[in-house]
């Protein structure tokens, strides 16, 4: 999902095995992910899509970048209860839950996978429930 703060920024959804590159959008004071190229548009992740930097992550720190000492997260939306706050956020493997707007710019990542769609397993269930049923003789 994109978060409010890029409801006025282009965005599309994710696709499975892209690279990403984590980046502030023209005209917003928000980090997000987007496409090497094509770093306008806001690439938006589900809830539980896992993906992998291409080194350790770091998050800006008050001075310094700080290391989160990880590779691997899954992506997650945090305090959902606080309608005017960033939601987005990655949990690291080691623990570690960064909010997207705290990730350094510039970092790649490639997704791992994508969580199932709920809709899409919901129609193959409806299939296959439709294929089990007798055909009606007239």
């Amino acid at each position: 999902m994109c978060d409010y703060s890029l409801h006025a920024v282009a965005s599309r959804p994710a696709e499975a095995s892209e690279v990403l590159v984590s980046t502030k959008f023209l005209g917003t004071h928000t980090r997000g992910f987007a496409s090497p190229a094509d770093p306008t548009v806001a690439v938006c992740l589900r809830p539980g899509t896992e993906i992998a930097f291409e080194h350790n992550a770091f998050a800006e720190g008050t001075i310094f970048r700080k290391s989160i000492g990880a590779r691997l997260a899954r992506f997650r939306q945090i305090d959902l209860d606080k309608p005017a706050q960033h939601h987005d956020a990655l949990e690291f493997s080691n623990g570690k839950i960064v909010k997207v707007t705290d990730l350094v710019l510039g970092q790649r990542m490639r997704i791992v996978q994508m969580p199932a769609d709920p809709v899409s397993k919901r129609t193959a269930t409806e299939r296959t429930i439709e294929a089990d049923r007798p055909v009606p003789v007239t």
